[in-house]
C-alpha cells in the first residue's frame, strides 16, 4: 500500500495531518526526526564586552541561546560536518551583535545579524530590562547543531500523535449514558442511535468511558494500527511545512546510509 497524507491544518508554525499506510514505528520516526534530527541555528557563544545589567553574564547567556533563529538548512552546516574543519566559515557560523542602553526592554528584535537570512525567528522575546544607566554590548555567536545534542537546537516543537480511533455502535437503545459520559462531546443521538458525526471522530481520545458506561454492550471503541492523527510545531527556525520535509529527508538519508553499510558487509 502507499502511504498517504492527508492535511487537516496547515499554518506557517503548526500543522495538523493523518499519515495512512504506514506503520508505528515509521510515525514514531518522523517524530523523533522533527524533535532531534533536524539542524538548526542557536546563539552557542556568546562575548560580553559591557554588561551592568542585573543579571549574571552566564544568565544572560543562557537567554540568548534559547531565541529561534531563521535556518536555512541549505546554505548553514553543524561546525562538525563542515568543509572548514572547525574553523567556523560563514556556512556553519553566523556572528549577532546586541548594543543597548537603559531604560528600555531589549528584545530579541534589537540583535543585528551579521547575515540577513538568520534573524530572531520572533521579534519580541524579551531578554532584559534595562535601568537607567545599565547598558548590555555583545557579541552572539550562531552554530548549527542537533536537538539530540541540547535544547536550543530543537527546531521541532510539540510533536505527536495518536493512532486514528474506531469508534462502531450496534444495537443502540438510544439511552443516551455515553452522550453524557464522553468528555469531548462528541457523540449525539441520530437517526439511527449514538453516533458520532463527520471529523468529530478525530477528537477522540480513546478513553473508552463510552464503552465502559453502556450496559448492552452497543459500542466498541478500537484504534486504526496503520493510521495516525499528526500534531507538529515549528519554534520558527522553519516553517511546519519545511520542518516535516526536512524530517523526511532525514530518515531518508538515514535509511540510505544503512543500506550501504549492510550492502559493504
Amino acid at each position: 500500500m502507499t502511504m498517504e497524507v492527508d492535511i487537516l491544518e496547515l499554518s506557517e508554525r503548526s500543522a495538523k495531518f493523518i499519515l495512512s499506510n504506514t506503520s508505528a514505528a515509521f510515525a514514531n520516526g518522523v517524530r523523533r526526526a522533527a524533535l532531534s534530527d533536524v539542524p538548526t541555528l542557536a546563539i552557542d557563544d556568546v562575548n560580553i564586552y559591557n554588561n551592568t545589567s542585573v543579571l549574571f553574564d552566564e544568565q544572560l547567556a543562557l537567554r540568548l541561546g534559547l531565541i529561534p533563529l531563521t535556518t536555512d538548512i541549505e546554505e548553514f552546516v553543524p561546525v562538525d560536518e563542515c568543509t572548514c574543519g572547525g574553523a567556523e566559515c560563514p556556512a556553519c557560523k553566523v556572528s549577532l551583535t546586541l548594543s543597548a542602553e537603559g531604560p528600555r526592554m531589549v528584545y530579541s528584535g534589537d540583535l543585528v545579524s551579521s547575515d540577513e537570512r538568520v534573524q530572531a525567528a520572533d521579534q519580541n522575546v524579551p531578554i532584559i530590562d534595562l535601568k537607567e544607566g545599565q547598558k548590555v554590548v555583545l557579541e552572539a555567536i550562531a552554530h548549527m547543531d542537533y536537538g539530540h545534542k541540547h535544547a536550543k537546537w530543537q527546531a521541532g516543537v510539540a510533536c505527536g500523535y495518536k493512532n486514528m480511533p474506531i469508534v462502531t455502535f450496534e444495537n443502540c437503545d438510544e439511552c443516551g449514558a455515553c452522550v453524557n459520559e464522553c468528555p469531548k462531546s462528541i457523540i449525539h443521538i441520530g437517526p439511527n442511535g449514538a453516533e458520532i458525526s463527520g471529523d468529530d471522530i478525530l477528537k477522540c481520545i480513546l478513553c473508552k468511558l463510552c464503552a465502559s458506561v453502556c450496559e448492552i454492550d452497543a459500542i466498541t471503541v478500537s484504534e486504526d494500527e496503520n493510521s495516525f492523527i499528526f500534531t507538529m510545531e515549528s519554534d520558527g527556525s522553519y516553517t511546519v511545512q519545511q520542518l516535516i520535509i526536512n524530517a523526511g529527508t532525514t530518515i531518508k538519508e538515514k535509511a540510505s546510509r544503512l543500506g550501504e553499510i549492510l550492502e559493504s558487509l
